[in-house]
């Protein structure tokens, strides 16, 4: 396939058709995508997603991820030389990591320690702090019934004290080198504390050494960047 194969060009023209195409916006599971990019230094074109004019269920997008969620690319030299379209933030990063080489050791332990953690944001720490933040932010709090704010706090809370109690021997989330482990899981903890603003619900201040690392990962230029890629009009 060629990238012109792909229906979603039709609506987001490529610029550089050599370049990997980003279509995203700079949620926490967008800025993965982005930051990657940036830490790799492979030559990328973002397209901004909008949701407020619902960009994600337009056929051009459906077409790339019938799922309707961001990120998503094309890379024109994919596998086999031939354009490769990919989905699911998660699957993005191992595809990323093994085009360059990068932040996926090669040692099986490192390896297979860096999927787990990876793992553990896509299956737990993602779903759990965005339903809390929904509750927290935009509905749930008022609810004359406090179950279902309490179970995401709740759980989003033990998911931190993991988080917490490992990284008090760990300088980064495996060993002491930043991977794409840790990359999928400070944009959810700068969430948390930034647009959900819910970081005194959540008590984030007693942790400790999530405020460390946290700090240790946004030290990064890339880090930085990625949190308004693409720009939002």
């Amino acid at each position: 396939m060629k990238l012109s194969d792909f229906p979603i060009t039709k609506k987001w023209p490529a610029r550089n058709p050599e370049h990997i195409q980003l279509y995203s916006l700079p949620t926490p599971n967008g800025i993965k995508a982005s930051a990657m990019l940036e830490e790799t230094g492979l030559d990328y074109e973002p397209h901004l997603v909008n949701f407020a004019s619902d960009d994600q269920l337009s056929p051009e997008f459906l077409s790339l991820n019938p799922n309707n969620k961001i990120p998503a690319i094309i890379d024109p030299n994919g596998p086999n030389g031939e354009a490769f379209g990919l989905w699911e933030s998660g699957a993005i990063l191992i595809y990323l990591a093994e085009k360059s080489g990068m932040l996926l050791s090669s040692d099986p332990v490192k390896r297979y320690e860096t999927l787990q953690w990876l793992m553990f944001q896509m299956g737990g720490a993602g779903p759990m702090f965005g339903q809390f933040g929904f509750f927290h932010k935009f509905a749930g709090k008022e609810f004359e019934d406090k179950r279902p704010y309490e179970r995401y706090q709740n759980e989003s809370k033990r998911l931190l004290g993991v988080l917490n109690a490992h990284l008090e021997s760990h300088e980064y989330m495996v060993s002491d080198e930043y991977s794409i482990a840790d990359l999928a899981l400070w944009p959810w903890i700068r969430t948390l504390n930034g647009f959900y603003e819910a970081g005194e619900a959540l008590e984030m201040a007693k942790y400790n050494h999530i405020e460390r690392w946290f700090n240790l990962c946004m030290a990064r230029p890339a880090s930085e960047k990625s949190t308004n890629i693409p720009a939002r009009d």
